[in-house]
């Protein structure tokens, strides 16, 4: 179901991609929180406008304020708790995409192309909310291959499945090797900042069993950006 296949308008700023009984999916866009942050100026976010039309709408998971794309929201509890369930078993298939600073040398990888990036991840507590590689941190294991290469922008387009879920852990981990994500203005330096006028990352792909029947789901949305313009 498209939003167009509605008999009724959705609320602003929501793009619906899929409604049933017990599961809604919506392509976020960037600049929009998933959750209240503190504040009544921060009240305004994806779940707070997904309750006005649906009051049984419950968070599963969140993208980032400056990350756009797919977000998944239960119907119920009991619901919740079984998606919720999911996410933490991995057993949610989760794509994204990005554009980053850079061109990621290649590394020994397995047949299918994927390279990793193993490096746990916790607080910066002295400059919260950010996060930071440390040895004592949570284990946190991305997956990383490049889509397109622009060697004259000295930028590249990455597919990335990461198989943790942690806080900021792919802007995180992309730095880390040395490519922030262009646009990024926790992770990356002026030069990078100025590179785009939005994070480019993008929530591309969920794949799911359906908690209800078993069903195989899947969803695509594709990234609202391109490609980025000269260093």
């Amino acid at each position: 179901m498209t939003a167009e296949d509605l008999p009724y308008e959705p609320p602003p700023g929501l793009a619906l991609l899929h409604e049933d009984a017990d599961l809604l999916v919506f392509d976020k866009p960037s600049g929009l929180l998933s959750v209240p942050g503190r504040g009544a100026h921060k009240a305004d976010c994806l779940s707070a406008r997904a309750q006005a039309r649906w009051p049984d709408a419950l968070v599963v998971h969140r993208l980032d304020l400056s990350t756009s794309g797919l977000v998944l929201m239960a119907r119920g509890l009991a619901m919740q708790r079984l998606l919720s369930q999911a996410f933490a078993t991995r057993a949610v298939d989760k794509r994204y995409e990005a554009v980053v600073d850079g061109l990621p040398a290649p590394q020994s990888a397995p047949g299918d192309g994927w390279h990793s990036i193993d490096a746990p991840l916790m607080a910066d507590w002295p400059r919260r909310p950010l996060q930071k590689v440390d040895a004592a941190g949570r284990p946190s294991l991305t997956l990383w291959r490049v889509k397109a290469a622009y060697r004259e922008l000295h930028a590249a387009w990455l597919l990335l499945a990461p198989h943790t879920g942690r806080s900021h852990q792919l802007r995180v981990h992309l730095a880390h090797i040395g490519h922030p994500i262009l646009g990024d203005a926790l992770y990356g330096d002026a030069a990078v900042r100025a590179r785009a006028p939005r994070l480019l990352l993008h929530a591309s792909a969920l794949a799911f069993a359906h908690p209800r029947s078993g069903q195989p789901m899947r969803f695509d949305c594709p990234a609202p950006f391109v490609p980025p313009g000269p260093h």
